[in-house]
C-alpha cells in the first residue's frame, strides 16, 4: 500500500472522530455489514476523487469490508482533514491526499488514485472521469459513480460530445440524495460555514442566493429560519417562480447586489459574480460559495478590482475597493460548508452514501447491460436506501390492502363505474 498524507500520527484521532460519525449513519452501517458478509467487492479496485470527511471514511471502510482495494484522493483541497486520512492509511485504504495541498499536488494525487488501474472510479466533480477521458484508453475501469451536480454536468458533457467510455450512474439526481444531502445537508452546512468563518448576525441581514436548486432551496430555506431577508437570483424561469410562491423576492443579480450583505452561490456554474457586480456591492458584503467549485465567484476580477488585500480571520479575507467599500471573500471561493464548517452532518450523508454504496455493487454486477451513457439510480435502489433509513428512525409505514391494490391497478374504477 503506497499513502502521500500529512502525519500518520493522527491515525487514533481519526479513528475516534469517524466512530463517532458511524454512530449515526445506521443505513451504511447495516450494509457495510452485508458487503462483509457476501465479500461483494472481492478482487475489485476502486478509485476514489471524495471530500475526506468522518462521513467518507465510513463509506470506505463499508467498500473495504466488502473486499474491495480502495484509493483515495482529494475532490477539493481545502475540505480534507488529515486525522482522517491517517486513520485510513491505517485501515488498509491508500491515501493521496492532505489539508491545503496546492493545484499541482492535488493533480499529482488524482493520478497517483488512479495508478491501482480501477474497475470503477467514484467521483465528486468528475476529476477523475475526465482524468481517464484524457488519457488514449480507460485501463481497466468499467464504470464511474458521480456524486455531486457540477460532476454530473462533466459526465453528460462527455455523454452529448460521444465521448464517454463508459456508464456512469448519477447518484446526485436520486431522490434520497438531492432531496436530502443538497437540501438540508448543503442548507445547513454553508449557514453553519458563514457564521464560523464570520461570526455574522443573520437575523435582519440581507441574504442573496445565487440559484434555486435543491441547495439553493435549503440555503434560502435556513437563512429565513434565522431571521434573514432573502433574494433569490435564477436564470431558470420555472425556479424563479418556484422561489416567488415560496416566499422570497427574484431580483437579476445586478440589482441584488446593491442590496445583499451576504452572497451565497449555488449554481454549478462559472462567473455567477463578476466585476460588475463587484462595482454595485456596499461595503462590507461577504461572498460565499457553496457550488463544487471556486469558479462561481469571479475571484481574478475581485482581486483586479482591489487596491489591498488581508486576512482577516480563518477563512476570511479582505478586499479593499479603490473607493473604500471593503468586500469579504469566505474560504478562497471554495465549498464555504466543506472548509470552514464540518460538511453534511452524518446522518445525511448516510443517504447519499448508502446510494454510492448500493450503486458500486450495482455497476460492478450490471455495467455490462449499460450503455456508455449517463444513468439514473435504479429506483430499486433508492426505494431501499429510504426505507432502511425509516426503520433506523423507528418510522413504520402504511400499506395498501388488497382492494386498495386492485383500485391503483385498475381503469374500470372511475365516477360512474
Amino acid at each position: 500500500m503506497n499513502y502521500d498524507i500529512r502525519d500518520i500520527s493522527l491515525a487514533a484521532q481519526g479513528k475516534r472522530r469517524i466512530a463517532w460519525a458511524a454512530q449515526h449513519m445506521p443505513v451504511l452501517s447495516q450494509l457495510s455489514a452485508e458487503f462483509a458478509a457476501e465479500r461483494s467487492f472481492e478482487g475489485k479496485r476502486i478509485a476514489a476523487a471524495l471530500h475526506i470527511t468522518t462521513e467518507t471514511a465510513v463509506l470506505l471502510l463499508a467498500l473495504r469490508a466488502g473486499g474491495a482495494e480502495v484509493a483515495l484522493c482529494a475532490s477539493n483541497p481545502l475540505s480534507t482533514k488529515d486525522d482522517v486520512c491517517a486513520a485510513l492509511v491505517e485501515e488498509g485504504i491508500s491515501v493521496y491526499a492532505f489539508y491545503d495541498e496546492d493545484i499541482e499536488t492535488y493533480g499529482r494525487h488524482i493520478e497517483q488514485a488512479l495508478a491501482c488501474d480501477p474497475h470503477l472510479v467514484m467521483d465528486d466533480g468528475a476529476d477523475l472521469i475526465v482524468a481517464l477521458h484524457q488519457r488514449a484508453e480507460s485501463g481497466s475501469t468499467i464504470a464511474a459513480i458521480e456524486e455531486t451536480t457540477t460532476g454530473v454536468i462533466r459526465a453528460r458533457a462527455l455523454a452529448e460530445q460521444k465521448l464517454l467510455r463508459f456508464p456512469v450512474v448519477a447518484v446526485n439526481d436520486a431522490p434520497t440524495k438531492h432531496y436530502f444531502d443538497n437540501r438540508y445537508g448543503t442548507g445547513q452546512n454553508t449557514i453553519d460555514g458563514i457564521l464560523r468563518a464570520t461570526n455574522t448576525l443573520l437575523a435582519g441581514a440581507t441574504l442573496v442566493v445565487a440559484g434555486y436548486g435543491w441547495c439553493g432551496r435549503g440555503v434560502a430555506a435556513r437563512a429565513r429560519g434565522m431571521g434573514a431577508r432573502v433574494i433569490v437570483c435564477e436564470v431558470n424561469a420555472t425556479r424563479a417562480l418556484e422561489a416567488v410562491m415560496d416566499g422570497f423576492q427574484v431580483l437579476p443579480m445586478l440589482q441584488a447586489a446593491e442590496l445583499g450583505d451576504i452572497f451565497v452561490t449555488v449554481t454549478g456554474i462559472a462567473g455567477v459574480i463578476r466585476g460588475e457586480h463587484f462595482q454595485r456591492m456596499k461595503d462590507g458584503a461577504i461572498l460565499a460559495n457553496s457550488g463544487h467549485f471556486n469558479v462561481e465567484i469571479d475571484i481574478a476580477a475581485l482581486a483586479d478590482s482591489a487596491s489591498e488585500r488581508a486576512q482577516v480571520r480563518e477563512h476570511l479575507e479582505e478586499y479593499r475597493m479603490p473607493d473604500g467599500r471593503k468586500l469579504y471573500l469566505l474560504a478562497q471561493g471554495r465549498l464555504v460548508g466543506q472548509v470552514a464548517a464540518e460538511a453534511s452532518p452524518a446522518a445525511i450523508m448516510d443517504l447519499s452514501f448508502a446510494d454510492q454504496a448500493l450503486c458500486t455493487r450495482y455497476l460492478l454486477q450490471e455495467y455490462q447491460h449499460l450503455t456508455p451513457d449517463v444513468h439514473d439510480v435504479p429506483a430499486a435502489i433508492d426505494e431501499r436506501v429510504a426505507a432502511l433509513k425509516l426503520r433506523a428512525l423507528g418510522i413504520e409505514l402504511d400499506s395498501l390492502n388488497e382492494q386498495q391494490e386492485v383500485y391503483a391497478r385498475s381503469w374500470q374504477l372511475g365516477t360512474v363505474s
